[in-house]
């Protein structure tokens, strides 16, 4: 298998951690950034593949400087693997404007910057991929999500762009969306409340998917080893699917999704079809 560079943001814990203990274990370099470089260190051990570097994804200068650290230890990126990012759960109305602003600071714009920082890098690469990961609640919501799942929904958003976008630089673009994995994600590192609840929201759907969430914590079905292990070999595949939909759970969400929409606006397809203006018919 050919060595590739992988660049990795998020690589302290969870799934960063996982994707970029997969691609060691696979002969590849890895980039692995984190707030806190050490912490990779501490859970790889050092390696010449192994370069732990520091990125703050909400600070344009860090990810500039994480992505000149790999060109000048590697010669350049080859696959990019947008990762790192948290969630909010309430009702919306619980949320405040700045816990907005910051997640989206975080799981939206820290991966469209990083992206534009590498892009120079991958269009020189001979092997340019770049893997968003976003979430099953990236085209399935559930109540209480309206933070965390719109920022996902904006991450395939983004994806599907940059698939048609960068395809004449010969960059390969997916999307991830894993259904629940088994990570630290639930235990209060990645996963925040809304800063205020409600009394009228007590009870709610809201709520209540928060609270499944909470207690399913490390009993989530997905395997983080063998999740990673699925998208290291298709990113290392000679043409990646658009989407990726990962587990059973996000598949079933994905059919449900497609087969309300479908029956949804059957009902209005002539209607809706019908609201242009005439053709003017040619002399």
């Amino acid at each position: 298998m050919d060595s590739r560079t992988w660049f990795i943001t998020g690589a302290s814990r969870g799934m960063g951690l996982e994707f970029a203990r997969t691609a060691l274990k696979n002969g590849q370099n890895v980039v692995a950034t984190a707030r806190k470089p050490q912490t990779v260190i501490d859970a790889l051990g050092d390696s010449e593949h192994l370069l732990a570097v520091a990125l703050d994804v909400t600070d344009l200068e860090s990810i500039q400087q994480a992505v000149e650290a790999a060109k000048e230890r590697f010669g350049g990126i080859d696959i990019l693997v947008n990762n790192a990012g948290y969630g909010i759960f309430g009702a919306l109305e619980e949320t405040t404007d700045a816990e907005t602003r910051a997640i989206y600071e975080t799981n939206v714009f820290g991966p469209m910057n990083v992206i534009r920082a590498a892009l120079p890098q991958l269009r020189a690469s001979e092997f340019a991929r770049i893997v968003n990961i976003s979430s099953m609640a990236g085209y399935a919501t559930d109540p209480g999500g309206s933070l965390y799942d719109s920022t996902k929904f904006a991450i395939v958003g983004l994806t599907e762009v940059l698939e048609s976008e960068l395809a004449e630089f010969g960059i390969q673009c997916m999307v991830v969306c894993p259904g629940m994995i088994r990570t630290n994600f639930f235990d209060g590192s990645s996963l925040k409340r809304a800063s205020r609840e409600l009394p009228e929201y007590e009870g709610s759907a809201a709520h209540a998917a928060l609270d499944y969430c909470l207690s399913h914590n490390y009993l989530q079905h997905g395997d983080p080893v063998k999740v990673a292990k699925l998208v290291f070999d298709v990113a290392m595949s000679p043409k990646m699917p658009l989407w990726l939909p990962v587990g059973k759970e996000a598949m079933r969400k994905l059919n449900k999704k497609c087969e309300r929409m479908m029956q949804e606006v059957a009902p209005y397809y002539e209607a809706s079809c019908d609201t242009s203006f005439p053709r003017l018919e040619k002399k």
